[in-house]
């Protein structure tokens, strides 16, 4: 076989491998029997997490300050277009006179580890708790208090928005080449991201929405205009 089809071989070996893993995870999640009535309830947008770099030969992620505020940019400008579509007053958070803007980002990072948490945990069944059976316990929280932060009054939801990109380094890339030819499967690019939405007066993730490998180059408009839509598919 030369080296061509050996390359092609392990490429198709491996996209099959990554098809599969795909296809075992879940993606979606929420509290049994947790619906959303349009126009009744006051949803604030907390502010996304998003972190963009590259991946480096290493597997190492570097992050770019110049790639993170242009997508941060983008995303912002890609849910402005989708607020009015999802039902309900949605608005975006702002600490105000308040000062507990870093409060909140501390929640916003306690979310993520919950989301994780969710992740690895529920959606991957081979993972799976004892105690998160599908469909019957997605019982996941943040803790009560959030819905104490003055910020936060008069709000009934907080979505939580965040998104992890690292974009393979031509190092990182000739070394999936490298490990095609050799049988060695390494990944050259992460793209993840997670939306979930929290009930403000018990602290409970009532839905969650998550993806290991997300599409769309956030960099870029049109790109993160296809991340949000992949991040409130299913939106309650």
């Amino acid at each position: 076989m030369g080296t061509f089809n050996r390359a092609r071989a392990a490429l198709l070996a491996l996209s099959l491998c990554f098809s599969l893993s795909a296809a075992a995870q879940e993606k979606t999640g929420s509290k049994a029997g947790f619906t959303l009535k349009s126009g009744t309830v006051r949803i604030v947008l907390m502010r996304p997490v998003i972190q963009v770099g590259e991946q480096s030969t290493g597997g190492m992620f570097e992050p770019n300050a110049d790639w993170t505020t242009q997508s941060r940019d983008n995303i912002t400008g890609a849910l402005n277009q989708v607020q009015s579509q999802l039902g309900n007053q949605v608005i975006e958070y702002s600490e105000g006179a308040t000062g507990d803007g870093a409060l909140a980002n501390q929640y916003a990072r306690l979310f993520n580890s919950v989301a994780d948490s969710v992740i690895e945990y529920q959606f991957f069944p081979g993972n799976r708790l004892p105690t998160k059976k599908r469909d019957k316990d997605f019982n996941w929280d943040i803790g009560p208090d959030i819905g104490k932060l003055p910020s936060l009054q008069g709000a009934d939801y907080a979505l939580f928005i965040h998104t992890h990109d690292e974009f393979g380094s031509t190092g990182r890339k000739m070394l999936q080449i490298i490990g095609m030819l050799g049988g060695v499967g390494v990944t050259s690019g992460v793209h993840v991201g997670h939306a979930g939405l929290v009930d403000l007066r018990t602290g409970q993730l009532v839905w969650l929405n998550a993806d290991r490998q997300m599409g769309g180059d956030v960099r870029t408009p049109e790109g993160a205009a296809k991340r949000v839509a992949q991040l409130l598919e299913g939106f309650p």
